[in-house]
C-alpha cells in the first residue's frame, strides 16, 4: 500500500537526507503508545521527521494518516474546529464540535498528526486526552518545542543531525584522521555517513549545481555543521550561501558570530541561540530590499505573488516590479518555501522560526502595526468583493463563483489570523465585515460553530457608532448560521436585521432576512406566515434587482405548496427557482433547487426525472465540496433506486450516503440513512437487520432529540418481520435499540457488502448470518448476512453450526424453545429441568454456534427453516 497524508501536508522540493536510526526508533515506539510527542528546539526537525514517520506508518490504518498544521493557528478554542475542517468532519448544529468529533472518530483506525502545538499545548492535551478516550483505533502524533503531558504520552527527544566521528585538524584544509580511518579517504567516508553533512552537501548542490562533499571542502564543512549543532534548519540556512561564498568563507563567518554568541545570555538554551546566531548570520547576508521584504512577509500564514506585490511595496524601498526577482532571492536562500495549493496554485510561506524571527525584526523597524493595518484592510475589501461575487451581487461566471470558495479555503488561516487581532483591539467593523463575507462558505461546509464563535464574540463587543448597514447584515448572517439548531434565535436575530437593513434600505440583506423568517415559519408548520415573508422577500429583492433572494424566496414557495399538498404548484416555483438561478449562474442555488425537484419527482414516481435532477446536482456539490449537501443528494438517489426495485444500486447510493454522514459526523444524515438502509433490508429479506436498524434508528433519534420518524415506517418494517414471532421480534429490537451509532452503521453497511456477494469475515459465526449485530470486543461481528436474498442459506458458518446436529438432542428442544420466544424458566417447566440446568445448556448453545444472544438463536433458526433444513442433521 502506498503511504498516504492527508490533510495540511505540502508538497516537499528538496529530498530529505537521513534520520534512518531515529525512523527506526520512532516505528518502535509509535507501535507501543497512543500519543507520541517529538520534542526540540525550533529546526531540529520535528516536522519533517514526523511527516515521513506517519508516511510510513499510514499502510497500517485502515483510515489513513492526517497532517493538521498548527502554527499559524492562535486561538486554543479553534483547535477542534482546525482539526474537523482537515479531516473532513462537519459540524452539528446545536451540538459541542468536540462530541461531533470524538463521535467521527471512534470506530476508525487513523493516525493524526499535530504539529506544532507548543503555542496550544493546554487546548492540544485537553483536546487529545477525549478523542484517545473516546477512539480505541486512533493514533495520535504531535510535534512540540514542549510535552502535552497526557496520561497516554511517550515523550522524545529529536536529536541533531548526526555529525563526522573524526575532528578536522585547524588549518589543514582536510579533514583530520582519526585512528584507523586510513587518510583522507576514509575521512571523506566517514564524513558521508553524517546526516548533517549529507545535508549541507545537498542543499548546497541545490543552491550551486555541481557542488560535492569532497577532500578539499570536507573540513570546513564539517566545522560548520558542529558549530551550528547539526540543527537543520541552520545547516540549510548556511548551505544556500554557496552561491556567492566559499564554505571556508561560511565557515569563518560562522565562527566569528558564534564567538559573540559565546558571551550571550546563559539562561536561553544552548541550541536556541545558535539558531538565532544563524538566522542573524543569514539575516545580514541579505540586501536591504531582501531584509523589508522578509519582515513584511511575517504578517501572512501563507501568500500569493499577487498579495506581495499589492501589501510589501513603499514608494521609498521596493516596488512591485522588485517583488519576484526578492522573493527569489528569499526562497533561494531557503527563508521562504514554496508549496503548492490544494488547487495546484503557487503559495509562499516561511517555517514558524523564521516568521517568527522576521516578526520581530518588523517590530524592530516599527512596521508592525501599519503592515498589520494594511492587511486587515486588504482583508475586509478582499473578502467583500469575493461574497459578492459569490452571492451573485456582481455579474461573473460560475467558475469565478467556484474560485471565491477555494480562495476562502485556502486564505482560511490568514482570515482566523486578521479576525483573532481585530478580536483583541476590539476592531468590531472590520471583524463583522469579514465574517458576514464568510458566512455563505461556513454555510455550505457546515462549520456554524466556528462561524457563530466569532459572530458572537464581535457581537458582544460595543457596537455604538457603527452604520446600521454593518449591524444590520451581521444579525442576518447570525440568523442564518442559527437556522439549522436555534430556530428561535434565527428569528431574533432576523428580525433585528430586518428593521435595521430597512431603515438603510439595504435591499439584499432585508430579502435575506425576510427569506430567513419565511424559512423559521415554514418549519414551524406556520404556511401562511411562511407564504406571505417570502412574497415579500421576492418584492423587495425584485426593487433591488437581486436574483438570489428572489430564487431562494421561490424555492421557499415551493415548500410551502408541497406542504399544502400541491405538488403541481410546488414544481412550478421549484422550476422558476432553477431558471433564476441558471440565469445568474448562481450553481449553488440551482443545486439546491435540482434536489426540491428531485424530491417532488421521487414523491410522484416520475423516477427518471428524479435521477437526473439529483445527479446534476451531486456534480455542483461536489465541485464546492458540500458534504453535507452531498450526502442528502446521494441519499436521494438511493431512495429513487429502492423505489424502482434497483437494490443493488440503493445500496450504493445509500452506502456512500452513509459512510459520509458518519466521516462528517452528522447524527441527522445517519438516523435518516439508518432508516433508509431498514427499507432496503426488509426488501432484500433481511428481516432481523431490518428490525434492529429500525430500532436503533429510533433509539438514536431520541438520543438526539430529534422528532420520531412516521410510525407508517416502522410499522412497515414490523409487519413484514412479523413471521419471526413477538418473542424474536423484542429480542431483536432490545438488541438494535442498545446499538451504538457506529454499531449501527457497521451492521447496514455489513449487510451492503454481504448482500454484494462479498465473504464474510473468517471467525464472524452465525451472528453474521442471523443478521445480529454484537457488541464490540465480544468476539462476534456487527456485520450482518442472512439469507443472500434468493432464499439461499448463508455460506459462512462456523463447524457445527450450519446444522442442528452439531448439538445434542436436549439441545435442539431448548433452541427450538428459545425461537418461540420461551424464558429459561418456561424451558424448565417444559422440559422438567431445574432453571440452572436450562441456563447452562443455553451457555453450551451459545458456545458451539457461536452466539452471544438468544435472538441470535432465534434468528438463525429462522434462516435454517428458511432453507429447508430443519432438523435433518
Amino acid at each position: 500500500m502506498e503511504p498516504v497524508i492527508h490533510g495540511d501536508a505540502g508538497t516537499e522540493f528538496n529530498a530529505f537526507i537521513g534520520r534512518d536510526r531515529e525512523l527506526g526508533e520512532l516505528r518502535a515506539l509509535a507501535a507501543g503508545t497512543r500519543a507520541l510527542t517529538l520534542c526540540g528546539a525550533g529546526g531540529i526537525g520535528k516536522t519533517r521527521l514526523a511527516t515521513h514517520l506517519i508516511a510510513d506508518l499510514s499502510p497500517g490504518y485502515a483510515d489513513g494518516a492526517w497532517l493538521v498544521e498548527l502554527a499559524e493557528l492562535r486561538q486554543p478554542d479553534l483547535v477542534a474546529s482546525k482539526i474537523a475542517s482537515v479531516i473532513g468532519v462537519t459540524e452539528e448544529p446545536g451540538r459541542p464540535l468536540l462530541a461531533t468529533l470524538a463521535d467521527a472518530l471512534r470506530s476508525r483506525q487513523m493516525l493524526l498528526c499535530l504539529d506544532n502545538c507548543e503555542h496550544l499545548i493546554d487546548a492540544c492535551a485537553q483536546l487529545c486526552q477525549r478523542l484517545l478516550a473516546s477512539a480505541p483505533g486512533l493514533r495520535v502524533i504531535a510535534t512540540s518545542r514542549e510535552p502535552m503531558r497526557v496520561a497516554a504520552e511517550t515523550v522524545w527527544q529529536v536529536p541533531p543531525l548526526s555529525l563526522p566521528r573524526f575532528s578536522p585538524v585547524p588549518g589543514s584544509g582536510a579533514a583530520g584522521v582519526s585512528a584507523g580511518s586510513g587518510g583522507q579517504g576514509g575521512a571523506c567516508a566517514d564524513a558521508a555517513g553524517s546526516d548533517a553533512l549529507r545535508l549541507f552537501a545537498d542543499r548546497a548542490a541545490a543552491a550551486k549545481p555541481g557542488f560535492a562533499l569532497g577532500p578539499a571542502n570536507v573540513a570546513a564543512i564539517t566545522q560548520i555543521c558542529e558549530s551550528l549543532d547539526g540543527l537543520p534548519l541552520a545547516i540549510e540556512l548556511a548551505a544556500a550561501w554557496v552561491r556567492v561564498l566559499t564554505v571556508e568563507q561560511i565557515a569563518a563567518r560562522l565562527a566569528d558570530r558564534f564567538r559573540l554568541l559565546s558571551f550571550a545570555d546563559r539562561t536561553v538554551p544552548a541550541r536556541h541561540r545558535t539558531l538565532r546566531a544563524a538566522i542573524d548570520w543569514s539575516h545580514d547576508l541579505l540586501s536591504a530590499p531582501e531584509r523589508v521584504l522578509l519582515r513584511r512577509l511575517s504578517v501572512f500564514a501563507s501568500w500569493t505573488l499577487e498579495m506581495a506585490e499589492e501589501l510589501c511595496v513603499s514608494s521609498d524601498d521596493i516596488a512591485a516590479a522588485d517583488i519576484v526577482d526578492l522573493l527569489t532571492a528569499l526562497a533561494d536562500q531557503s527563508l521562504v518555501l514554496a508549496d503548492y495549493d490544494a488547487h495546484g496554485k503557487i503559495r509562499y510561506r516561511m517555517l514558524d522560526t523564521i516568521r517568527q524571527y522576521a516578526a520581530a525584526r518588523l517590530n524592530e523597524a516599527g512596521e508592525s502595526a501599519v503592515m498589520h493595518d494594511r492587511f486587515r484592510d486588504y482583508a475586509v475589501r478582499e473578502t467583500q468583493e469575493l461574497a459578492l461575487i459569490g452571492m451573485a451581487q456582481v455579474s461573473a461566471p460560475w467558475s469565478a463563483r467556484v474560485e471565491m470558495i477555494h480562495r476562502f479555503e485556502v486564505d482560511n488561516a490568514n482570515l482566523r489570523q486578521v479576525l483573532g487581532r481585530a478580536l483583541i483591539r476590539d476592531d468590531v467593523a472590520a471583524g463583522l465585515r469579514i465574517c458576514v463575507s464568510m458566512r455563505p462558505v461556513w454555510i455550505i461546509q457546515g462549520a456554524f460553530a466556528e462561524g457563530i464563535g466569532w459572530m458572537d464574540s464581535f457581537l458582544a463587543l460595543d457596537l455604538a457608532g457603527l452604520p446600521d448597514e454593518v449591524v444590520g447584515a451581521a444579525f442576518v448572517g447570525r440568523a442564518q448560521l442559527a437556522m439549522a439548531s436555534d430556530p428561535e434565535a434565527a428569528r431574533r436575530y432576523a428580525t433585528d436585521g430586518l428593521a435595521l437593513c430597512q431603515d438603510e434600505g439595504s435591499t439584499f440583506w432585508a430579502a435575506s432576512a425576510l427569506n430567513l423568517l419565511a424559512e423559521v415559519a415554514l418549519h414551524a408548520g406556520q404556511f401562511d406566515e411562511a407564504h406571505a415573508r417570502a412574497s415579500e422577500a421576492i418584492a423587495t429583492a425584485e426593487r433591488g434587482g437581486d436574483r438570489f433572494n428572489e430564487a431562494y424566496a421561490c424555492g421557499t414557495l415551493a415548500a410551502v405548496a408541497a406542504m399544502r399538498g400541491d405538488l403541481g404548484a410546488a414544481r412550478e416555483l421549484a422550476e422558476q427557482a432553477l431558471a433564476v438561478s441558471y440565469e445568474i449562474d448562481q450553481q449553488w442555488g440551482a443545486a439546491r433547487a435540482l434536489m426540491g425537484l428531485g424530491d417532488l419527482a421521487r414523491l410522484t414516481e416520475q423516477f427518471d426525472q428524479a435521477t437526473r435532477h439529483y445527479t446534476e446536482a451531486l456534480g455542483v456539490l461536489r465541485e464546492i465540496n458540500a458534504t453535507p449537501e452531498i450526502a442528502r443528494c446521494l441519499a436521494g438517489l438511493g431512495r429513487v433506486a429502492l423505489r424502482q426495485g434497483d437494490l443493488a444500486g440503493a445500496r450504493r447510493f445509500l452506502g456512500d450516503s452513509l459512510k459520509l454522514s458518519r466521516l462528517t459526523g452528522s447524527r441527522i444524515g445517519v438516523i435518516r440513512g439508518l432508516d433508509s438502509f431498514a427499507v432496503l433490508t426488509t426488501d432484500e429479506g433481511n428481516l432481523p437487520v431490518a428490525v434492529q436498524l429500525t430500532a436503533a434508528a429510533a433509539a438514536l433519534r431520541r438520543a438526539a432529540g430529534l422528532p420520531a420518524a412516521p410510525a407508517s415506517r416502522r410499522d412497515r418494517v414490523l409487519t413484514a418481520a412479523a413471521g419471526l414471532g413477538e418473542g424474536v421480534i423484542g429480542e431483536l429490537w432490545a438488541a438494535g435499540s442498545a446499538l451504538t451509532s457506529d454499531d449501527a452503521v457497521s451492521l447496514a453497511l455489513g449487510a451492503q457488502a454481504r448482500h454484494a456477494g462479498e465473504p464474510a469475515t473468517p471467525g464472524q459465526g452465525e451472528a453474521a448470518s442471523a443478521g445480529l449485530a454484537t457488541p464490540a470486543g465480544s468476539g462476534g461481528s456487527a456485520a450482518p448476512g442472512g439469507s443472500s436474498g434468493d432464499g439461499s442459506p448463508p455460506g459462512d458458518c462456523p463447524a457445527g453450526a450450519g446444522r442442528l446436529g452439531g448439538l445434542t438432542r436436549r439441545e435442539r428442544d431448548i433452541v427450538r424453545l428459545i425461537a418461540k420466544g420461551r424464558s429459561n424458566r418456561a424451558i424448565a417447566e417444559e422440559l422438567v429441568i431445574t432453571p440452572a440446568t436450562a441456563a447452562r445448556h443455553v451457555a453450551n448453545i451459545m458456545s458451539k454456534l457461536g452466539f452471544n444472544s438468544r435472538a441470535q438463536i432465534a434468528a438463525w433458526v429462522l434462516t435454517q427453516q428458511n432453507a429447508g433444513q430443519g432438523d435433518s442433521e
